[in-house]
């Protein structure tokens, strides 16, 4: 796929709604359900552990770094950006089909406001050109960082997925990238092509890093902004999980220190992590759909563990939201 695509056409996003909703068996369990190898995946706090490889990898992007400087308040507010993202990604995953959808339109309408100009050259892309946040291959990046690190993280603390596991999470995700407006003949065809996609792309001047995104990052893994304190060991594992070429573009510290701190980690926190209660090793989103599908009403501790992830105590957007459309 080339450095620059076309936006996704109000037509076309249009077309991809109704093919989702047309494939959805029951719009009450949602795109996906409790069978399927993406509820497995995503419903797992593990998650966490890959949310800063996901967004170092999305600052890689010159559009995305652009987009989140000039657009967002990313550096004075890191936690709001964490929020966003998930509150999107898990209410696409685990909300009703109506919920997804919105989920989707939301995301689009925002998208179709967030455009500009690269402030100075780098990589493939020339001071003064312009940037689309509905561009199709900006899209594809920042849906790949995610579905690939979440897969990473889960890893992490429990055992990898098999062949045909790791085949029909990339099947599945596929729907999942139709709501974030990416037609599938922009996606690879199955996941052995997409690993060999990312590879090419790691490698490629559609990324590159300058001084805003190496700022951004640093600001990122040492919580600049945020009342969440990053621990050491995160940083390490980050650092870690990071392709050798962006660990020196970002400028991130890795020796042998952080070397023996990542392996302690992935020591204890398997350990750790699967001896959790289901109210904590489980995400929000994840409880309250499970709640949704048996009728029961969401408690308190799934909607403090939505406010964790998502910032709000349930999937459904606001109404501020809605409106804002």
């Amino acid at each position: 796929m080339d450095a620059r695509g076309q936006p996704v056409s109000q037509q076309e996003i249009e077309r991809l709604w109704e093919s989702v909703a047309r494939h959805t068996a029951n719009p009450r369990v949602g795109i996906f359900g409790p069978d399927s190898v993406s509820w497995k995946v995503n419903r797992e706090s593990a998650l966490f552990l890959g949310a800063g490889r996901a967004a170092l990898l999305q600052l890689a992007h010159p559009w995305v770094a652009t987009a989140l400087d000039q657009h967002s308040n990313l550096l004075n507010d890191p936690l709001a950006r964490f929020h966003n993202t998930f509150r999107v990604v898990f209410t696409m995953v685990f909300g009703t089909l109506d919920q997804a959808l919105a989920a989707s339109r939301h995301l689009y309408h925002l998208h179709t406001r967030i455009q500009g100009e690269i402030p100075e050259s780098v990589a493939a892309y020339a001071r003064g050109s312009r940037y689309e946040a509905n561009e199709v291959n900006a899209l594809v990046w920042v849906f790949a960082t995610l579905i690939e690190s979440a897969l990473k993280a889960y890893e992490i603390v429990l055992p990898p997925l098999s062949s045909f596991e790791r085949e029909t999470y990339y099947a599945e995700s596929r729907t999942l990238a139709a709501l974030f407006g990416i037609p599938a003949e922009a996606l690879p065809a199955d996941w052995t092509s997409f690993e060999a996609w990312m590879r090419a792309m790691l490698v490629s001047d559609a990324l590159g890093v300058n001084t805003l995104s190496r700022e951004m990052v640093h600001g990122i893994l040492h919580g600049r902004g945020s009342w969440v304190p990053i621990p050491n060991w995160y940083r390490a594992l980050t650092a870690a999980s990071m392709p050798e070429r962006f660990r020196g573009e970002f400028s991130l510290v890795y020796g042998e220190r952080e070397d023996r701190t990542v392996a302690r980690a992935r020591s204890w926190l398997p350990r750790i992590y699967r001896c959790l209660p289901a109210s904590l090793r489980f995400v929000g989103p994840y409880q309250e759909a499970q709640s949704r599908l048996l009728g029961l009403r969401v408690n308190a501790l799934t909607r403090a563990s939505n406010r964790f992830w998502m910032g709000q105590s349930q999937m459904m957007f606001a109404k501020s939201d809605r409106e804002s459309e």
